[in-house]
């Protein structure tokens, strides 16, 4: 641990000798440099700290976002120490590296770069709120408070030294392939504590004619992250199944599996694991699964007031159907295991079942549906009727047999939560008696349908105003007071090219005795939209808006989720 900057500190009379001890005691106890240390205890703000280091080591102040930092750490593959020493690399020429650091006592640094570069090394002095950002930005963030990556990094590069595994290769031999791609095994595991660490949803192996792309969904947006050598697709794609324990014999037909990362000694991440023969080889989409980063509180997930006491009513109801609609990556597990999360006491027993089990709740029966010796939501909901069941949750509702029974669940003294794919909550209603369940029964049990989409926030540091014309005023009834935001294409030092974090969009329709009787009578999806929004309800759209005024997000996003002008 370098404590030496908190000795120069002291002796330049910038802090006092109890807090020279106090930080490196803190440096020490809790693993952090000695500027985290100097931040985290108030002694000194981040610009005070690098102007006074200025002055004191005689090294120039640079801007980060003046240096295309992140192709520089590309190319160098230097993971390791740059997350070891907290030192960026900014800059490469034929002879020297520019690295910039926040604690200029770090020579030990300094002498790694320049013996694994052969280059001279040229130190240059950064905001340690701006270095960390950057790599942040690049790296994500540290799982767990420590940095978890221990085995040597593995590049593009270093990959291309190995073989590919030819067709008439034994793949019966599974021993052989697994044992024979530590490399490959290295750079999985490096791309999978990427996308933890940069809070990825889901991570895409996708092979192509003559390349090789990896790219990672952070926020809903795909980007991409890496691109090994095209001839290791297979190697890649076995190296996955093998984790996953699927047949890697078998590349004709898609497969489906699951993996458990062990990411430190008191955090493990689930990945769910689809393959899917393409053209070219087998894709490979992980989802990441971390109940650990859930964040179940109603408050925070994007309910206006009246949204939440409609959703909060419908929670405290004995019986009734909630359902949740919206696509795929909408959102709407969180706001199910939410309501699951309120209604979770010792009076209640309440049972689910799920395909697969997302986010684990302790005091909650959580059943993993399994086609394959017969368990699906059906067989899985009329087991529960047999428990005693108070509140019980059907991952989705996909056929008229469990669709029944979710009815006569609801209709019998139990609260039924479950989800459907539709674009609104009215469409539910057609969707459900298309699928062949009977007007009266739906009438009789429904309490809530809420459609939803997840839209991305706008960073509040650096959100810029937004001049929207006349037209787009109308059209969406913004009045002309209202200040719109946009994000900045640059961004800043604490998000994501103008977006930090996602915002739930709602519809929320309270199933009422006007809407029953409308479709008692066969009212249209229009129609029952028309009533609903009488009595109240905010479209999908007018949710959007609403977001927009308040300066949650921006007009192109909401175009993007919602499909709107």
């Amino acid at each position: 641990m370098h404590t030496n900057l908190a000795s120069i500190l002291h002796q330049a009379n910038l802090i006092s000798h109890t807090e020279q001890q106090q930080v490196v005691d803190m440096a020490q106890a809790e693993g952090m440099s000695v500027p985290s240390a100097l931040l985290s205890l108030g002694i000194m703000t981040s610009g005070e700290l690098v102007r006074q280091l200025e002055l004191i080591f005689s090294i120039a102040q640079v801007d980060v976002h003046q240096y295309d930092y992140a192709d520089c750490c590309k190319s160098l593959n230097l993971r390791d120490p740059i997350l070891r020493h907290k030192v960026l690399p900014l800059h490469a020429t034929d002879n020297t590296l520019f690295v910039g650091l926040s604690d200029p006592t770090l020579n030990d640094a300094l002498d790694e770069f320049r013996f694994t570069t052969g280059k001279s090394v040229e130190p240059l002095l950064l905001d340690h709120k701006q270095l960390e950002a950057a790599i942040r930005r690049v790296y994500g963030s540290d799982i767990d408070g420590q940095g978890t990556q221990r085995q040597p990094s593995v590049s593009d590069s270093d990959l291309g030294d190995l073989v590919d595994l030819s067709e008439g290769e034994n793949l019966d031999d599974t021993t052989d392939i697994s044992t024979d791609t530590a490399p490959v095994t290295r750079y999985i595991n490096q791309i999978l504590l990427d996308a933890v660490r940069k809070k990825a949803s889901d991570i895409h192996f996708e092979p192509y004619e003559k390349s090789y792309r990896i790219r990672l969904r952070c926020d809903g947006i795909l980007h991409q992250h890496a691109t090994p050598p095209a001839n290791l697709s297979r190697r890649l794609s076995t190296r996955l199944k093998v984790m996953s324990k699927l047949n890697i014999a078998e590349r004709r037909q898609p497969q489906d599996g699951r993996i458990k990362l062990k990411i430190s000694p008191t955090l493990a991440i689930d990945l769910r694991v689809s393959t899917l023969p393409t053209l070219w080889g087998e894709k490979v989409v992980l989802r990441i699964l971390d109940s650990s980063s859930a964040n179940l509180d109603i408050d925070i997930l994007g309910y206006n007031d009246q949204q939440k006491a409609a959703y909060l009513s419908a929670l405290s109801q004995p019986q009734g159907m909630i359902l949740m609609t919206g696509p795929t990556g909408s959102g709407k597990t969180v706001s199910l295991y939410t309501g699951l999360k309120i209604l979770n006491t010792d009076e209640r027993n309440i049972s689910t079942a799920e395909d697969p089990v997302e986010i684990n709740l302790p005091g909650i029966n959580q059943v993993q549906i399994n086609t394959a010796v017969g368990l699906g939501f059906a067989e899985a909901l009329r087991s529960f009727l047999r428990q005693d069941p108070d509140v019980v949750m059907v991952g989705e509702i996909r056929d008229i047999e469990t669709g029944n029974i979710a009815v006569k669940a609801a209709q019998t003294g139990h609260l039924v939560l479950s989800t459907l794919h539709t674009n609104s909550a009215a469409e539910t209603i057609t969707r459900l008696t298309n699928m062949g369940i009977e007007d009266f029964n739906l009438a009789s049990s429904l309490s809530l349908i809420i459609a939803q989409r997840l839209g991305r926030r706008l960073c509040k540091h650096c959100k810029l105003v937004d001049d929207l014309d006349d037209f787009v005023r109308d059209k969406l009834k913004i009045p002309a007071f209202q200040v719109i935001y946009k994000a900045s294409e640059r961004g800043c030092d604490e998000c994501n090219k103008g977006y930090l974090g996602r915002v739930g969009i709602y519809e929320v329709m309270p199933f009422s005795r006007e809407l029953a009787q409308a479709l008692m009578a066969g009212a249209t999806t229009l129609e029952l939209e028309a009533i609903a929004c009488q009595q109240g309800m905010m479209t999908l759209q007018q949710a959007g808006v609403e977001k927009l005024c308040e300066g949650v997000t921006s007009l192109s996003e909401l175009q993007r989720v919602l499909h709107f002008a």
